[in-house]
């Protein structure tokens, strides 16, 4: 467990904060490309690291992320037009180019030279495979784009999904890369006789508690759980988390796909789950009515799972399903057995058990088991590196090192007596991608 103090280190994200600052060194994905669908579109109310920040497409097509109050008497910039290379200010007319520059004043006299020691804060944005990434640190020229290989195959079979979660990061992120729970939340409803014997699904289904191996990484740490497979194996599954917020975890077998999860905190209270995949989809993560059939490319959530959009601070990516109508949880489908949850959805069930864990859960009430290795390992590499930048000045992993981030992760079957991270360096270090 962690104290309170240690809790609210590694949770509270807002300027100026120690774990804030830590992700302040990193890019960050910010706004998906088509939200900003042409130059001169709608403004776009943008929560990010506990900042209200509008975004726009100028006429050029470059892409501002600027504070949401104009400098000068602070109206909401939201309201602004887009325009002839800026966004202008419907109070008073005071324009701004994405680079945060005041590049006209109509209300001041043409003599004035006010214009030019006025500058909205504003923070640079590179867009890359349909993501916006923003880079809201101290560095006049910001590090390089982490080399993250779907983000990198920009073609048809690379899918880019958001989800808009209502509590911290780090209780999203712990819910992604909790392997366990994947045994009993999604297939707890699977009985062995059910499964194709030689399969991943029949390894899981034989021993739901899996044993773990874990390590430190030069980009954050990353764990093997094991089962018995035959006789002279085990089943891995393989996984990462990668810098800042980013979770890499064990979808079919390694090589088979390329993806990456990112628990982006809008403040400390909501967060946005971005997915990004390429490659096959293992049936695994696949809703349960859908259990069983063969793996398939990854597809774009439906538009009906989604609430109405509003343009609201968190009017982006709600699903229809949420704490407010209990997830849609069906209890004659639970009772059933056919459903461990009677909740329809694999992400919806993510939702329902770390959303209902309140905003911030106070992890001082925790319980840990063998099985949360990974979990507690993560958060202590967290806040020391948080710590290392706030008292000597140490710059986090893998901040000027993007190679770092050409990770895959997934299933594998390896003999018993070999090392589980050497025999799989070839293919978690596999990379397609051209740079």
């Amino acid at each position: 467990m962690l104290s309170r103090a240690e809790n609210e280190y590694l949770c509270r994200i807002g300027p100026g904060t120690p774990m804030g600052n830590l992700m302040r060194q990193y890019w960050l994905p910010a706004v998906r490309s088509d939200e900003l669908v042409a130059p001169d579109s709608d403004p776009l109310r943008v929560m990010l690291l506990g900042e209200q920040l509008i975004a726009f497409r100028d006429t050029n097509g470059k892409v501002g992320l600027i504070q949401n109050n104009c400098p000068h008497r602070g109206a909401s910039l939201f309201f602004g037009r887009n325009e002839e290379a800026g966004l202008r200010c419907v109070y008073h007319g005071w324009k701004f180019a994405a680079d945060g520059s005041c590049i006209d004043m109509p209300n001041e006299p043409a003599e004035s030279d006010f214009r030019s020691k006025v500058k909205a804060v504003a923070y640079p944005t590179r867009e890359r495979g349909g993501i916006v990434w923003a880079y809201m640190g101290p560095r006049t020229d910001p590090p390089p784009l982490p080399d993250f290989e779907a983000n990198l195959l920009a073609d048809s079979d690379t899918v880019v999904s958001i989800l808009h979660r209502p509590c911290n990061w780090m209780q999203g992120w712990e819910g992604e890369m909790d392997t366990v729970h994947q045994a009993f939340l999604h297939a707890g409803g699977t009985r062995l006789e059910d499964t194709v014997p030689g399969t991943f699904d029949y390894y899981i289904a034989r021993t739901r508690a899996p044993k773990f191996a874990v390590i430190d990484t030069p980009y954050g740490t990353s764990y093997g759980a094991y089962r018995p497979a035959t006789e002279d194996t085990y089943y891995w599954r393989i996984a990462h988390m990668l810098m800042p917020f980013y979770a890499m975890i064990p979808a079919g077998m390694i090589g088979q796909q390329t993806r990456f999860a990112a628990y982006v905190p809008m403040d400390d209270e909501h967060t946005l789950h971005w997915e990004i995949s390429h490659g096959l989809m293992d049936p695994s993560e696949l809703p349960f009515e859908a259990q069983g059939s063969e793996a398939r490319a990854p597809s774009a959530r439906a538009s009906s799972d989604y609430a109405p959009r509003t343009t609201g601070w968190y009017g982006r990516f709600n699903l229809r399903q949420s704490m407010a109508n209990d997830y849609l949880i069906d209890r004659a489908l639970q009772r059933s057995g056919r459903s461990y949850t009677g909740i329809p959805g694999i992400r919806q069930q993510d939702m329902a058990v770390t959303e209902s864990m309140g905003a911030i859960f106070d992890r001082e009430s925790e319980h840990l088991g063998t099985t949360d290795a990974l979990i507690i390992r993560t958060r202590r590499r967290m806040i020391a590196a948080a710590r290392a930048l706030e008292e000597q000045g140490v710059v986090p992993p893998g901040v000027d090192a993007p190679e770092l981030y050409r990770q895959r992760s997934g299933g594998v079957l390896l003999p018993r007596d070999v090392n589980w991270w050497d025999a799989t360096e070839a293919k978690r270090t596999e990379f397609a991608a051209t740079t």
